[in-house]
């Protein structure tokens, strides 16, 4: 006799911000039913890490935002000084925040900038965004938070990504750092831009 659950997945007709509070709502659901004990939410100014706090309480919650440079100039240096008082924030109410270099682009995002060609952590991130930036993003933060020692490798996690800001996805992924990337399994998608 087979095996198997049925599961509901929300699809989100727009990718984007106006789905951030359904995606932390159905988060909350299955981090509940699932009994997951650990949260990684992308969040580029810690609004939407923040928002997550609020809601999920019975899960250890990293928040994980753009690497220091993401953007330049005046507005770099406001998305710096917006991050750093919300993640002070965040972490006084229990939270742990990490900025690092992207996970799915680091510095072959530079090689292939200058001198062409194809490489592998920036074809692994286009094959994600097949499905949607979201699933992308959410992947690569739960890689960034593992190789950080922010979440055990290996157990079932809830990520949280999106679509530039806000978020727009939700999975559960069995959690793998960039040396052992393949072992990441995605378990289930909790909702997802169509």
């Amino acid at each position: 006799m087979a095996k198997y659950s049925t599961k509901e997945i929300c699809y989100f007709l727009e990718p984007g911000l106006e789905n951030t509070d359904k995606v932390i709502e159905l988060a909350k659901q299955r981090v509940d039913e699932l009994e997951v004990k650990h949260v990684v939410v992308a969040s580029f100014t810690g609004k939407t890490g923040l928002k997550v706090q609020d809601k999920i309480k019975d899960a250890e919650i990293v928040m994980v935002g753009a690497h220091h440079g993401f953007k330049v100039g005046e507005e770099g240096k406001k998305l710096d000084e917006i991050w750093a008082n919300n993640l002070k924030r965040f972490e006084e109410r229990g939270g742990k925040g990490l900025r690092a270099t992207h996970a799915l682009s680091g510095i072959e995002r530079s090689v292939g900038d200058k001198y062409g060609g194809v490489y592998p952590h920036l074809l692994i991130a286009d094959v994600l965004r097949l499905f949607s930036q979201g699933v992308k993003v959410g992947i690569e933060v739960v890689v960034m938070a593992a190789d950080a020692g922010l979440i055990p490798i290996g157990v079932e996690v809830l990520t949280i990504g999106g679509t530039k800001t806000g978020a727009d996805t939700a999975m559960i992924l069995k959690s793998a750092g960039m040396k052992n990337f393949f072992e990441l399994e995605v378990k289930e998608i909790v909702c997802m831009p169509r």
